[in-house]
């Protein structure tokens, strides 16, 4: 995906650690940033849901699933 430029401010012992240590700071702020919005949407994918799956429950609870008669368990 194309790259957009942005300021963030950062606590200045930290930067300068971290370009001490030759970090790349572009590139772990968005490998960061990756790893907490897929964090926030794993843990939101559920409630955003919610309705579909309690409809989808609703309709199994009442007709069952297309092979309840051809299992044989």
């Amino acid at each position: 995906a194309k790259k957009k430029a942005t300021n963030v401010s950062i606590k200045s012992e930290l930067l300068e650690k971290a370009k001490k240590y030759r970090k790349n700071i572009s590139a772990n702020v968005e490998k960061t940033l990756e790893k907490i919005v897929r964090e926030y949407e794993i843990q939101n994918w559920e409630k955003e849901n919610k309705e579909a799956i309690n409809s989808y429950n609703q309709r199994i609870s009442e007709h069952g699933v297309f092979s309840d008669e051809l299992r044989s368990f």
